[in-house]
C-alpha cells in the first residue's frame, strides 16, 4: 500500500486555539482524523507528524525517502523563511503538496514568497482543513498520472 507524509509545522499543535480568527477552532488532532478517515476510504497509509523546529521537520523530510510516495507539507511560517526545506525536499526527490489553512496571499505580503512552492507539484491553500483531504486527492492524482 502506497504511504504519504502529512507533516506539519511550527504552532500547528495550538490550532484550535491560536488565531481563531484566521484558522478556525479546529484542532490539529481534528485534521488528523479527517486525513485518516480520507486515507482509508481512498485506501492509502499515511505518516502525521508535527514538529516546531526545522531540523525535526527535514529530518523527517529526508525519513520519507523510501517509505513514502509523497509527502504534504503545512511548513507554516517556515514556508516563507526555509531555503532548508526546500533544499530538503529537492533532495529527497519526492512529490511534496505545499498546504496552508488560511490563503496566504490574502495576507501580510511577506507571506506571499514561498520557497516550498518553488519544488513542490502544487500549492492548496485557503480551504482551511478540508485543504488536507484535498490534498491526499490532489497527491494521488499527481501519482497516478503517466509520466
Amino acid at each position: 500500500m502506497r504511504s504519504l507524509l502529512i507533516l506539519n509545522g511550527p504552532n500547528l499543535n495550538l490550532l484550535g486555539t491560536r488565531q481563531p480568527d484566521v484558522y478556525g477552532h479546529t484542532t490539529l488532532a481534528d485534521i488528523q482524523r479527517l486525513c485518516r478517515e480520507k486515507a482509508e476510504a481512498v485506501g492509502v497509509g499515511i505518516a502525521f507528524e508535527q514538529h516546531n523546529s526545522e531540523g525535526a521537520l527535514i529530518d523527517a523530510i529526508h525519513g520519507a525517502k523510501g517509505t513514502h510516495a509523497g509527502i504534504i507539507l503545512n511548513a507554516g511560517a517556515y514556508t516563507h523563511t526555509s531555503i532548508a526545506l526546500m533544499d530538503a525536499l529537492s533532495s529527497v526527490e519526492l512529490p511534496a503538496i505545499e498546504l496552508h489553512l488560511s490563503n496566504i496571499h490574502a495576507r501580510e505580503a511577506f507571506r506571499h514568497r514561498s520557497y516550498i512552492a518553488r519544488v513542490a507539484v502544487g500549492v492548496i491553500c485557503g480551504f482551511g482543513a478540508a485543504g488536507y483531504p484535498l490534498a491526499i486527492e490532489a497527491m494521488l492524482s499527481h501519482l497516478d498520472r503517466d509520466p
